[in-house]
C-alpha cells in the first residue's frame, strides 16, 4: 500500500506491506525451522521493516516500454534512484510514542547510566544484531570493573612508594653522575639527578606487582570473551534464534518476493583473493613507513628542543618530544583512518562477496587490521625498539648519517610507552565520543532551525510525523560497525600493553558508561531509524577479540620483559647486588643498581660528529673526561659486557615461561568455563527431542494412511 505526502520543498512516498507477505514469512520460517507444537505466528516490528527493505532492494523498475525486460530489470533499483538523486533518502520511521516509550524512559536518559539495559525491547525495535551489540557493549563494560579496579591497585602500589623507591632515590641524590649529551656538538654534559621527577613517575608502574597485572588482564581478556559466548548463547536462545541461518533466512526472503528466484552462489577466485592480498599489504607497509616516518619526526625535534635557547624545553627535550610524537601519532590516525575505509571497501568489491553478511566480515577483517597497524605501528617502535636500536657514543646509528636515534631515559623506557598510549586514548577516546554525538546533534539543530524558517501550518499529523524523521540524520550499513571498530580498538588498547598504561581499563569503564547512553540517546533522537539486521552473535567480532587476546599474552610478555626494568633488576638483585649469593647485608638489595646499568665512555673517543665544543668547563665547572650512558658495555672496548648477556638470558627465559603459563592458564579457563550453558544445552536437547517425536508420529501416521489406501485399493479391485 502506497501514500503520498508533500510539502513546499519535497514529495514523501510511504509504503506498507499486506499482511499476507507476513504471513508468507511465518509459514515459510516454521516449515525451514521445522516448528511443529510451538509455531511462530506473528513478526517482530523490526522484522516488518526488515522484509520490506528486502523486497525493496530486489525490486527492479523498466524505463523503456517494449524492450526486454531482462535488460531493463538487471540493473534499476532503488539503490540506483537514490544514486541518481531522484529519491534523496529511503527509510524506516521512527514510533510516533517513542519518546514515551520504554528505550526513551529507561534506556536513553542520563540517570539510567548504572541501570541495566532493556535488550529485549532494543531488540524488538532496532532488531537482533543492534540489541546483541548494545548487549555485549553493557557486558564489557561491567567485565571492565575488577580490571579497572585491578589497575588502580597498581597504581596505588606504585604510588604508596613513590618516595621510598629505591631507583628514584639514587637517580635523584646523583649529582655526580656525569651523563653522556643527548645530541652531537651543540648540547652539553648533564647531571642524572636533573630527571629526578621522570624516573619517579616511571616507577609508579614499573614494579614487580605489574607481572601479576599482567597475567591477570591476559586471563580477564579470555573469561570476559568465554563468559560473553555464555551470556549471548541464554540471550539468543530466549530468542528462539540459537540454530538460526542466514543462508536459509535470505533464502525465504528471496522465495517471498518471488517463488522461481535463483539461489545466489558460493564462489572463490585465487587471482582475486592474491591481489586483494597484494594491495593489502602495500597498504600495511605504508602505514609502518608512516610510523618510521613520526619517529624521525621525533628525532629532529628532540635535537631542535635541545638546542633551543629556552631553557624549560632544552631540559625537558625528550619529554616533549614524546608528546610532539604522540600528537603527530593522533593526527595521522585522523588522517589514515578515512584512507582506511576507502581502501578496504574498494578491496571488498575486488571480492565480491556473496552475501551482506559475508560482505561485512570481510570489510571487517580488513579495516580492523589497517586500523590496528595505523594505532599501533608507533607504539611497538616505542616498546620494543626504542632505546635498543641507537648504538652507543663511539659509533650512534644514525639516520641519513646525520640523526641520531633516541635514547632511554636511564630509568627506563617505560615513561616514554606510557605517555604515547596515554596521549593515544585519552584524546581518541574524548574526540571520537564528541564527534559521535555532537556532530549529528549540531546536524539535526540546524536541520531543525531551517525547517522553521521555511515552516508552514501543517495539520497532517502523518506528514509532520515524516519531515521529522526525514530531518534526522543519515545511517547507513557501516554505522553500527564503526561503533563496534571503536570498542574493538579500545579493548586492544586495554589489553595488549596495558602492563605499561594499568589505568586504560579504568578509562575504558569511564567511557563506556557514557557511550552507551550516547549511542542510545543518538540511534533514538538524532539519527533515523537503521534497517534492523537479524543476527545470533556479534560475528567476526568475536575471533577478532580472541586474536587480540593472543596478542595480549605476547605483547605484555614482550613490555615486561624487554620494555620494563623489572628483568634487569631482578639480574642484579641475585647475581650482581649485594645481595647476590644469599647475602643480605644491607637494607635494600636493589642498592647501587642505578651505578651498575650505566656504562661508562671516555670522551676522547667521541665521534667527531658528536665531539662537544664544551668540553664540560662552561657549564659544570670542570673538565669531564668520562660520561655515563645507559647500557652494559665494557668500558675499554664498548662491547657487550657479561651481565648484559645474563639479562638477555633472563629476559628470554621469562618470556617463555610467562607467555607458556598464561596461555596454560588462558586454556584451562577456556576449558572450565564452558561456552554454553547448562541450561542452553538441555533446552536445545529438549527442543530436538520434542520435534523429533512430532516427526516419528507424523511418519506413523503417514505409513498407516498409506496402508488404509492400499488395503482399500485392493479391497476395490477384488470387488
Amino acid at each position: 500500500m502506497k501514500m503520498k505526502k508533500e510539502d513546499a520543498q519535497n514529495l514523501y512516498f510511504g509504503i506498507q506491506a499486506c499482511e499476507n507477505i507476513f504471513d508468507k514469512y511465518i509459514h515459510h520460517l516454521n516449515i525451514s525451522q521445522r516448528r511443529y507444537d510451538c509455531k511462530m505466528t506473528t513478526v517482530s516490528k523490526s522484522t516488518r521493516v526488515r522484509i520490506i527493505n528486502f523486497i525493496l532492494s530486489k525490486t527492479r523498475y523498466s524505463t523503456n516500454d517494449g524492450q526486454n525486460e531482462d535488460d531493463l530489470y538487471a540493473s534499476n533499483s532503488l539503490q540506483n534512484l537514490l544514486k541518481d538523486g531522484a529519491f534523496q533518502a529511503a527509510f524506516p520511521l521512527h514510533e510516533k510514542d517513542k519518546k514515551e516509550g520504554k528505550l526513551h524512559r529507561d534506556w536513553a536518559k542520563w540517570k539510567y547510566l548504572f541501570e541495566k539495559q532493556p535488550i529485549n525491547e532494543i531488540r524488538e525495535y532496532f532488531g537482533e544484531r543492534i540489541a546483541l551489540y548494545f548487549a555485549w557493549l553493557g557486558w564489557y563494560t561491567t567485565m571492565l570493573i575488577p580490571a579497572a579496579l585491578s589497575g588502580v591497585v597498581v597504581f596505588l602500589y606504585g604510588l604508596v612508594f613513590f618516595e621510598s623507591n629505591q631507583v628514584s632515590k639514587e637517580i635523584c641524590n646523583a649529582s655526580g653522575i656525569i651523563m653522556c649529551p643527548l645530541c652531537d656538538q651543540r648540547c652539553r654534559y648533564w647531571r642524572l639527578n636533573e630527571t629526578c621527577s621522570y624516573a619517579k613517575v616511571t616507577q609508579l608502574f614499573d614494579h614487580e606487582i605489574t607481572v601479576l597485572f599482567a597475567m591477570i588482564m591476559a586471563i580477564w581478556a579470555t573469561v570476559f570473551l568465554e563468559i560473553w559466548k555464555r551470556a549471548r548463547a541464554k540471550t539468543v536462545c530466549s530468542w528462539e534464534l540459537y540454530h538460526w541461518d542466514e543462508d536459509e533466512e535470505d533464502l525465504v526472503l528471496g522465495l517471498i518476493y518471488n517463488p522461481n528466484v535463483p539461489h545466489k552462489e558460493y564462489h572463490h577466485s585465487y587471482k582475486h583473493t592474491t591481489i586483494v592480498m597484494l594491495l593489502a599489504c602495500v597498504l600495511l607497509t605504508i602505514i609502518i613507513g608512516i610510523a618510521l616516518g613520526i619517529v624521525i619526526c621525533r628525532v629532529i625535534v628532540a635535537v631542535l628542543f635541545t638546542k633551543s635557547s629556552s631553557e624549560f624545553l632544552s631540559d625537558h627535550a625528550s619529554t616533549a618530544a614524546v608528546m610532539v610524537g604522540a600528537l603527530l601519532h593522533f593526527f595521522t590516525i585522523l588522517i589514515m583512518t578515512k584512507i582506511n575505509r576507502k581502501v578496504a571497501e574498494k578491496l571488498c568489491e575486488l571480492e565480491r562477496p556473496r552475501t551482506a553478511l559475508a560482505k561485512e566480515n570481510s570489510f571487517t577483517v580488513k579495516m580492523f587490521t589497517f586500523q590496528f597497524f595505523t594505532m599501533f605501528s608507533s607504539i611497538f617502535y616505542i616498546a620494543f625498539f626504542l632505546g635498543r636500536i641507537n648504538g652507543h657514543p663511539k659509533n650512534y646509528v644514525r639516520i641519513a648519517r646525520e640523526w641520531r636515534l633516541e635514547e632511554c631515559h636511564p630509568s627506563g623506557c617505560m615513561t616514554d610507552l606510557f605517555i604515547q598510549m596515554a596521549v593515544v586514548m585519552i584524546l581518541k577516546q574524548i574526540l571520537s565520543s564528541c564527534v559521535e554525538y555532537a556532530v549529528p546533534s549540531l546536524k539535526h539543530q540546524w536541520k531543525k532551525c531551517h525547517k522553521k524558517l521555511q515552516k508552514e501550518d501543517v495539520e497532517d499529523g502523518n506528514k509532520d510525523h515524516w519531515v521529522k524523521n526525514y530531518s534526522l540524520n543519515s545511517v547507513d550499513s557501516f554505522s553500527l560497525f564503526n561503533e563496534f571498530l571503536e570498542m574493538a580498538i579500545q579493548y586492544s588498547f586495554t589489553t595488549i600493553f596495558v602492563a605499561a598504561f594499568p589505568l586504560a581499563p579504568l578509562l575504558a569503564l569511564v567511557n563506556n558508561l557514557f557511550e552507551i547512553r550516547l549511542d542510545a540517546r543518538k540511534m533514538l533522537l538524532l539519527q533515523r531509524r537503521p534497517i534492523p539486521r537479524k543476527a545470533k552473535d556479534i560475528g567476526i567480532w568475536v575471533k577478532i577479540l580472541e586474536a587480540v587476546g593472543v596478542l595480549a599474552v605476547i605483547g605484555n610478555g614482550l613490555v615486561i620483559s624487554i620494555t620494563s626494568d623489572f628483568i634487569p633488576q631482578l639480574v642484579y638483585r641475585y647475581e650482581y647486588g649485594p645481595c647476590a649469593g644469599g647475602q643480605s647485608s644491607v637494607d635494600n638489595c636493589l642498592m647501587g643498581y642505578v651505578n651498575n646499568s650505566l656504562s661508562v665512555f671516555y670522551v676522547k673517543d667521541f665521534e667527531n660528529e658528536t665531539r662537544l665544543k664544551d668540553n664540560g668547563s662552561e657549564s659544570l665547572g670542570f673538565q669531564v673526561n668520562y660520561c655515563r650512558y645507559r647500557d652494559y658495555r665494557t668500558a675499554d672496548d664498548y662491547e657487550y659486557s657479561i651481565q648484559f648477556w645474563h639479562i638477555f638470558a633472563a629476559r628470554l627465559g621469562f618470556l617463555i615461561l610467562f607467555e607458556n603459563v598464561v596461555v596454560f592458564i588462558k586454556y584451562i579457563t577456556a576449558w572450565f568455563v564452558p561456552d554454553l550453558p547448562t541450561s542452553v544445552t538441555n533446552e536445545n536437547l529438549h527442543q530436538t527431542y520434542k520435534r523429533l517425536q512430532n516427526e516419528l508420529q507424523m511418519t506413523s501416521r503417514e505409513i498407516r494412511e498409506k496402508r488404509s489406501l492400499k488395503v482399500w485399493r485392493s479391497q476395490s479391485t477384488s470387488v
